[in-house]
């Protein structure tokens, strides 16, 4: 009797780290995702729609690290930041995973990247030979995506995943150059108007299914 016990304890040890080991958490995530975002025009917002790719590293269940990139392909010229969208964040992720979900927090500062960001005069000015000319440059600012995750675990290696939240963006103060229109002289003239710093937030939507190892 004694000796049947010790031999079930003995293989119910051997197989404890089998088992810990068949349960471990698996390191690594990466995904497609597709995602949406609310957008500023100057006196309403549309929704926009991209694409991205995301990394993550796990830490442990709780915990995890993970950088992702998104970019909206439509260009807007009717919107507050003109042109196509591009963002990059790198972060943390924390909360709680159970067998087959899980949910969590998000924090990921970054950047956000608009193609036609800022349109300014170009000169010389001479009226009414020349025209008034313009030309757009890429603006590029700090963002944080600050939301919630739940995922859902169909096996062990495939992981499906739904964000939502804020993507927070903070444009600095910049000057604006214009050409006004002079009556008295008949002429167009350069001026610089102060544009002054604001934040932004624009609820943003992402989808995915990763594939974990």
């Amino acid at each position: 009797m004694n000796k049947t016990l010790i031999v079930i304890v003995v293989i119910f040890l051997l197989q404890s780290p089998a088992l810990a080991q068949s349960e471990e958490l698996p390191k690594f995530e990466v995904a497609g995702e597709f995602t949406t975002i609310e957008r500023e025009e100057f006196f309403s917002r549309r929704t926009e729609q991209g694409f991205g790719g995301r990394f993550t590293y796990n830490l442990n269940k709780t915990f995890a690290l993970e950088g992702a990139g998104y970019f909206f392909p439509k260009e807007c010229f009717q919107c507050r930041n003109a042109g196509n969208i591009t963002e990059v964040f790198a972060g943390v992720k924390v909360g709680k995973r159970f067998e087959k979900w899980g949910v969590f927090a998000k924090a990921r500062p970054g950047v956000v990247s608009f193609n036609h960001g800022t349109f300014d005069s170009v000169p010389p000015f001479t009226f009414p030979l020349i025209p008034a000319q313009f030309e757009s440059n890429r603006l590029t600012t700090f963002a944080m995506d600050v939301g919630g995750v739940v995922e859902f675990y169909p096996s062990k290696r495939i992981v499906t995943r739904f964000d939502f939240g804020d993507t927070i963006m903070h444009f600095k103060r910049r000057n604006l150059n214009l050409i006004l229109f002079d009556p008295a002289t008949n002429a167009l003239t350069p001026a610089t108007i102060p544009v002054p710093a604001r934040t932004s937030h624009n609820f943003q939507l992402m989808t995915s299914v990763g594939f974990r190892f």
